[in-house]
């Protein structure tokens, strides 16, 4: 279970993994919330819960960054945690989603105690995969900075 930022000429590319789905979307966002700021510094005072639908895998990771990314732009929120209970299939008006349920707990950015570091613009469909190989997920997308 990780993530590390790769080199990219312009943005910043993300590879993160875990053992389950709901370990790799939680990977995904602390690997994005790690471009913003220090995440050891952010104590997790406030829970936001997250429940979005994609029309497939990459939609619903990207969906589910960009959420964070609103609390993050609308709140000045960072998070430090997140706790996904649920990546699954359903159908909805015939067409089959992928949904993700989870949590993400974290603190208004404070200036002093949380070190600014790169702002994140968006979450972008460059670059991105999901693939599964020797029994772990792994996901490759870009931040715009």
């Amino acid at each position: 279970m990780g993530f590390e930022h790769l080199g990219h000429t312009a943005d910043v590319l993300i590879k993160a993994w875990g053992k389950s789905l709901e370990e790799l979307f939680e990977q995904a966002a602390k690997g994005m919330f790690e471009v913003i700021t220090d995440t050891s510094s952010v104590e997790p005072r406030e829970g936001i819960a997250i429940s979005i639908c994609g029309f497939d895998l990459e939609n619903a990771l990207y969906k589910w960054l960009e959420e964070l990314l609103f609390y993050h732009d609308s709140r000045n929120l960072v998070f430090s945690s997140f706790r996904v209970s649920r990546v699954h299939e359903q159908v909805s008006g015939g067409e089959k989603q992928v949904c993700v349920e989870g949590v993400a707990e974290g603190e208004e950015f404070q200036q002093g105690k949380h070190e600014p570091r790169t702002v994140v613009k968006a979450v972008t469909y460059h670059e991105m995969k999901i693939w599964s190989e020797g029994g772990s997920w792994y996901a490759t997308f870009v931040v715009d900075i």
